[in-house]
């Protein structure tokens, strides 16, 4: 019999174009539509309903063109399989989560394609709790499901309701800032993508902020300089923002808002890691002891200013859905990444895109301290940055390294890692590329720049 309770074939011929490369490490991204499009999602959700199997599902979207109808296609297949939908509405990714650790909802989709241009669009996947799915937690099932596009007949379909959760998030993160009576300048890139639906937490505090807008408009979504903070170049403008109206503090938003990026009142970008540290000492201000992990990219400061405030500082893997297991595990209640995502119990372990800056106010009003004083006291060694080598066989310079510096301390926690008194490196390969990347910290620029010469010369041969 043809019809609705017909086994499903016409959305299966198009899984024959769908790309295996769209599922990367920790989400689906692709170029819409030749690379990821409406008959794609339709069989990503009907593959997350027949894995996951969840009762309901909450689903958020960014602000791009292409994630009205790939809304529409995802949850119509979420839906045939019989699963009830809650559409969250247009939110950030740290919303999503939000809603994953509130709501009654057993699997949580955040559709974006984060710091992407506006012509890539995609899926982050979740669970109750917002414990993410990843490549080794499921992702790489729903992908062979997704590919072979064979689904049962359809006999119930699932309901779909709207849910806003906007004003509890902006009320719950607003109440950990404490800015007393102080006045601050800031002003916020949004680059005309999520991060601007963060700006109503900061619209609370009028009496004690001045806040200047740069790209907040959603009409020309994405239409700006790019929306990764992690790429100092893109805080070109808001530097120069800063410097122009003397504001206390410079902030940037990724596309999805799940990440933040900060520049101090000199116009001067501040390290990622460093900020980890600055809102440790926050924290454990509130939760003396309290264990808090950092990537083990970052600079040695951040271990040793978490251990001078009384924490206990733990070193953890790159990648949210390696740092979120390690928090549970663990016992953390706060985690930075080199990359700019900070992850809090608050948020069910995940990025709560707005509470650092909230947090790094907090710690200016309570010091006195002018942010880029604050930083000061974390510059402590001199760090190389990120720096990506493309490479034939990663495996073996890998060994190559591992024979040279075999008089350090070494571990392979995440790719190698090799300690020495004054100085160390990390060296990852990248999961998907034919790329490893170095980081590398010495206590003198002198010896930081003689070393990283030292192993790009055998990294690049």
């Amino acid at each position: 019999m043809v019809g609705e309770n017909a086994i499903l074939k016409a959305p299966s011929l198009h899984t024959l174009a769908m790309k295996p490369e769209l599922f990367k490490a920790y989400d689906i991204r692709g170029i819409y539509p030749t690379e990821i499009n409406e008959a794609d999602v339709y069989n990503i959700g009907r593959a997350v309903a027949e894995y996951l199997k969840p009762q309901t599902l909450g689903i958020g979207r960014d602000i791009r063109a292409s994630s009205p109808s790939l809304f529409e296609s995802f949850t119509r297949g979420v839906m045939d399989a019989g699963v009830d939908v809650i559409d969250l509405g247009v939110i950030s990714t740290p919303m999503v989560y939000f809603a994953a650790g509130r709501l009654d909802i057993d699997a949580a989709i955040s559709l974006t394609a984060s710091h992407n241009p506006p012509q890539y669009n995609g899926l982050k996947v979740a669970l109750r709790g917002a414990v993410p799915v990843g490549e080794n937690s499921g992702l790489r099932e729903i992908r062979d499901l997704a590919l072979r596009g064979e689904w049962p007949p359809i006999t119930t379909r699932g309901t779909m309701k709207s849910e806003d959760v906007r004003h509890a998030y902006y009320g719950y993160f607003a109440s950990f800032a404490d800015l007393k009576d102080k006045h601050f300048t800031i002003a916020i890139d949004t680059a005309n993508a999520m991060g601007v639906f963060e700006l109503p937490i900061y619209e609370q505090f009028s009496e004690n902020l001045s806040i200047v807008n740069l790209y907040n408009d959603l009409d020309h979504p994405f239409e700006c300089h790019e929306a990764n903070p992690l790429k100092t170049e893109t805080l070109d403008e808001l530097r120069a923002k800063v410097k122009e109206v003397h504001a206390d503090l410079g902030i940037a938003y990724d596309g999805d808002a799940d990440r933040i990026g900060f520049v101090d009142e000199q116009g001067t970008v501040i390290p990622m890691d460093l900020i980890t540290g600055l809102v440790a000492t926050i924290i454990l201000e509130k939760n003396p002891g309290a264990t808090i992990l950092y990537d083990l990219r970052s600079s040695r400061s951040v271990k040793e200013v978490i251990e001078e405030h009384g924490g206990r500082a733990l070193e953890c893997k790159v990648g949210h859905a390696n740092i979120k297991k390690q928090m549970r595990e663990d016992g953390a209640i706060f985690a930075g990444e080199l990359s700019g995502h900070y992850y809090f119990i608050e948020n069910s372990y995940a990025e709560a895109g707005t509470l650092p800056a909230l947090l790094l106010l907090s710690l200016m009003a309570e010091t006195g301290k002018p942010i880029s004083e604050l930083v000061r006291e974390l510059q402590r060694y001199h760090h190389s940055g990120e720096i990506n080598s493309e490479v034939s066989d990663k495996d073996v310079i890998l060994a190559k390294l591992k024979k040279k510096y075999a008089d350090g301390k070494q571990h392979e926690l995440d790719g190698l890692k090799v300690e020495y008194p004054d100085w160390w490196f990390n060296v990852r390969p990248s999961n998907t590329e034919s790329l490893l990347r170095l980081n590398l910290e010495a206590n003198t620029r002198e010896l930081m720049e003689e070393k990283q010469a030292e192993l790009l010369a055998i990294i690049r041969g």
